[in-house]
């Protein structure tokens, strides 16, 4: 049987600057050397762990960059569960962001990156209920292909299998599966569809990433016996970067930024321990890779590869890289001629940059647009210099996807450019850009990936690309390159971009939720946003037939690539409760278009497009309000603000800064945002200002805040201490404490109802203990654990009252659930409850 090898992904050490993520690396003469080095070292690694940030970013730079060996982290989730500092995205979108921190991370530390179909659905607080919501079998076989295709000799676990309960559910699970898995990768009868692609394989050893933070505290590690550990000094000093490797480390950690992990770059001797777990113990512990031959001795006549890349490294003239190109290009073919083999197509794809980078050789390949559609013709501009003295000669170049060739059989004379105008006409059947994994629909605990060797992939599948073939003293070598968009901003110069394939037009209904409290028309607001010139068609909002929807259909016709234009709707809700979803559709030549088009673009990432369905959720509920003007001091980032619009209220967003007595006198509440305390040290000063508000007769409502780094720890006017208590479990049981409370009587009345369909969790972070002014409303609890009261406190102050609550409003309203809204409109009318007559308040 044939085996297909997975193209290597080739990562530079790239510690002596942070670049854009799209912008084309040089490497300097170290770097190249460090390369050269790396070379030469045929061993592997693959550190295993559940989300992005979980990983030990100071053993991969040390095994990457030290050690030389190939090292790979295997992260189980793209982190759709957690929050976000940077912005309002969360789950998929999230997941998104984070994927992108993780390649981004890997650029710097040297690793390379990997996924499973597993979806991070939320805290959980077990690796049984993680592996029921998770697909356990499949996520044992993403993890089982992953050891397959990547063939580490050494298998390292963020995480201990034997802790159940004791961290992240998820944390346990992807230690547990990776040991499940150590045995089970070397045998063909396990998932032997896999095999068409790769082989079985047996790890030589796996260990656990201990420290003392498994231990409890450095002192009980301290005393701990260590046996079974092996430490590895990893406080190197590269002196050729002018960097430490904690250093290189902390760059890599910090580009966590939606998860708030910058990080400060240590110095001087460092140590980690593994815990060995599975086969061949070590004798000496001296070295991971005891017993492996890391060399080239290890392949079928690679000695003599081998050998020359030693002499190429000895021989390596800082001042001349390009002295060293002709023994680059004959170990290139060398690598080339061997049976197949695990390691020569790695090496060979990393050789080929080697040799790039040592002749300067610069090739790209840039579309004049940024985005194109199926069926159109881009032009693109080709660059190819070489900055050498070696001859090279450019051969032909290679557009794909239609695999078009055009010679060029030119020479590439040194720090001569050469510009190619090519016309690339794209298929009608080419896919649209965007993350494979979100294209077919999953389920909470899974993505679907109907194509196996998609499985793992980082990054999204980008289709458009030019191979310019290069011939080096009669050796051929094929350079690829993604056709990029670049152009030039005026502050911070150079910018690239992708190319992206879209959709002839997009749509987007504005508001994602849609509250009908009556049977009045609602204007509903449609973007149509084109992706080529000259798009002339209609656009329908599609609702059940007990809605009303006029115009039937509207209309456009735009003249420009990327103008955008918003038309309206007129939609009246049926008389009964009901929930609907509404879906925007334009319809061209009969062909129709129903996605929305999202652009995720932050700087430390590459910019994102993401294609969903263009719909909002229609809500028809006799839920009411009474009108309060809401300050909304913004925190982490969350769409509370834009719900709160829809239910009517008049919201302006406040900054810290912008709080003072006057300004607060006209509104009625004042609304902290998720984490607000965590991240705004400008909150700390103006405590008293807030509550004296809430004494002069107003209310405050501040949402879930972490239990640790408060910029203050007078978040409330009586005591309040936060906790890690948490429900994770949406569905729960909750329990009245206080069921004659206006707070779940008044204006809406509040059931039990009103909790079912709340999505991914209840609430975080809850108060475990507070002071007796306090009341709590609601109790709730996941599975075996003890009640949990802390979700919704309330305290009278002065003549009016401050509300604390985990409850995780910040996923429900922007998903629509209608309880999450009835009870957020109940607590912002607190104060309101207390004008009216107490008869009138429903028990």
């Amino acid at each position: 049987m044939q085996k297909k090898h997975a193209s290597a992904i080739l990562i530079f050490l790239l510690c002596c600057q942070i670049t854009i993520a799209q912008e084309p690396q040089k490497p300097n003469s170290v770097e190249i050397y460090n390369q050269i080095q790396k070379l030469n070292f045929l061993g592997s690694v693959l550190y295993i762990a559940a989300h992005p940030d979980d990983e030990n970013t100071q053993l991969i730079s040390y095994l990457s960059n030290e050690q030389k060996a190939r090292t790979g982290y295997l992260s189980l989730t793209r982190g759709d569960g957690g929050q976000n500092l940077i912005g309002t995205q969360l789950r998929e979108l999230l997941g998104v962001i984070r994927t992108q921190e993780l390649i981004e991370a890997r650029k710097i530390d040297g690793g390379e990156q990997f996924f499973s179909r597993a979806n991070d659905f939320g805290f959980s607080k077990n690796p049984t209920e993680t592996l029921e919501i998770w697909d356990k079998k499949q996520v044992l076989a993403d993890v089982i292909w992953a050891i397959r295709k990547f063939q580490p000799d050494v298998i390292i676990n963020r995480f201990d299998h034997r802790s159940p309960g004791t961290t992240h559910g998820h944390h346990t699970a992807s230690a547990m599966l990776s040991v499940e898995s150590f045995d089970l990768a070397n045998n063909p009868s396990i998932f032997p569809e896999q095999l068409q692609f790769v082989t079985p394989w047996q790890t030589k050893r796996q260990f656990f990433n201990t420290s003392w933070w498994f231990y409890g505290s450095i002192e009980k590690f301290n005393a701990a016996h260590k046996t079974n550990l092996i430490a590895l000094q990893t406080g190197v000093y590269y002196a050729g970067l002018g960097k430490s490797n904690q250093e290189i480390a902390a760059l890599s950690r910090s580009r966590h930024q939606s998860q708030g992990f910058g990080s400060t770059g240590a110095r001087g001797e460092e140590t980690e321990y593994l815990e060995f777990i599975n086969g061949d113990a070590l004798k000496d512990k001296k070295s991971l890779f005891e017993g492996i031959d890391t060399s080239w001795n290890r392949i079928k006549e690679g000695k003599s590869i081998g050998e020359l890349l030693t002499t190429i490294a000895a021989e390596f003239d800082h001042n001349n890289p390009s002295a060293s190109i002709p023994d680059l290009a004959k170990a290139y073919a060398m690598m080339k001629a061997l049976d197949e083999n695990q390691w020569s197509p790695l090496k060979s794809e990393a050789i080929k940059e080697i040799i790039s980078a040592c002749s300067g050789l610069y090739l790209e390949a840039v579309a004049q647009n940024q985005e194109a559609t199926p069926g159109s013709t881009i032009k693109l501009k080709l660059e190819a210099i070489n900055r050498s003295s070696v001859p090279i000669q450019l051969m032909s170049v290679t557009a794909i996807p239609n695999q078009n060739i055009t010679p060029q059989n030119r020479d590439l004379k040194n720090n001569i450019l050469n510009t190619i105008n090519l016309d690339l006409k794209l298929p009608e059947s080419i896919n649209y850009t965007q993350p494979y994994w979100l294209k077919e629909k999953g389920t909470v605990g899974m993505y679907a990936v109907k194509q196996q060797q998609n499985i793992g992939i980082p990054d999204i599948i980008r289709e458009v690309k030019v191979i310019f073939n290069i011939k080096i003293n009669e050796i051929e070598i094929p350079f690829e390159r993604t056709v990029v968009y670049k152009y030039n901003d005026d502050v911070k110069g150079e910018v690239y971009n992708y190319l992206d394939i879209v959709p002839e037009v997009t749509t987007s209904i504005i508001d994602k939720v849609l509250l009908f409290k009556d049977t009045k028309k609602k204007a509903v607001a449609v973007k149509i946003k084109t992706g080529k010139d000259s798009v002339k068609g209609i656009l329908q909002l599609e609702l059940p037939e007990n809605w009303g929807v006029f115009p039937k259909s509207i209309p456009f016709n735009i003249e420009k690539k990327g103008t955008e234009q918003i038309v309206y709707f007129e939609v009246t809700a049926p008389n009964k409760s009901e929930e609907a979803v509404a879906k925007s559709v334009a319809i061209i030549d009969n062909k129709q278009f129903d996605k929305e088009q999202i652009i995720i673009k932050y700087d430390h990432i590459t910019k994102q497009q993401v294609l969903t369905l263009a719909e909002a959720k229609c809500i028809k509920t006799d839920l009411k309000t009474n009108g309060e003007k809401i300050a909304y001091i913004m925190g982490a980032g969350d769409e509370v603000p834009s719900s709160l619009t829809q239910l009517g209220y008049a919201v302006t967003l406040l900054k810290p800064e912008e709080i003072t007595p006057e300004k607060l006198e006209l509104y009625d509440v004042v609304i902290t945002g998720v984490r607000a305390y965590n991240i705004l040290p400008a909150l700390a000063n103006k405590q008293n200002i807030l509550f004296d508000f809430v004494k002069s007769g107003k209310t405050m409502i501040v949402q879930y805040n972490t239990a640790g780094d408060l910029v203050t720890n007078t978040i409330a006017p009586y005591p309040l201490k936060l906790s890690r208590d948490r429900v994770t479990e949406e569905d729960a049981e909750v329990r009245f404490l206080a069921p004659h409370h206006p707070v779940l009587n008044f204006p809406n009345q509040i059931t039990a109802t009103d909790f079912e369909g709340w999505k991914q969790e209840q609430g975080l972070y809850y108060p475990n203990e507070y002071d007796k002014a306090f009341t709590p409303i609601l109790s709730s609890n996941d599975k075996g654990e003890s009640p949990k009261n802390g979700a919704l406190l309330i305290a009278p102050y002065g003549k009016g009252h401050y509300i604390y609550t985990g409850l995780s409003f910040f996923r429900e309203l922007p998903e629509g659930v209608t309880g999450a809204y009835k009870l957020i409109s109940n607590i912002i009318s607190l104060q309101s409850s207390e004008k009216i007559p107490v008869q009138k308040i429903k028990n």
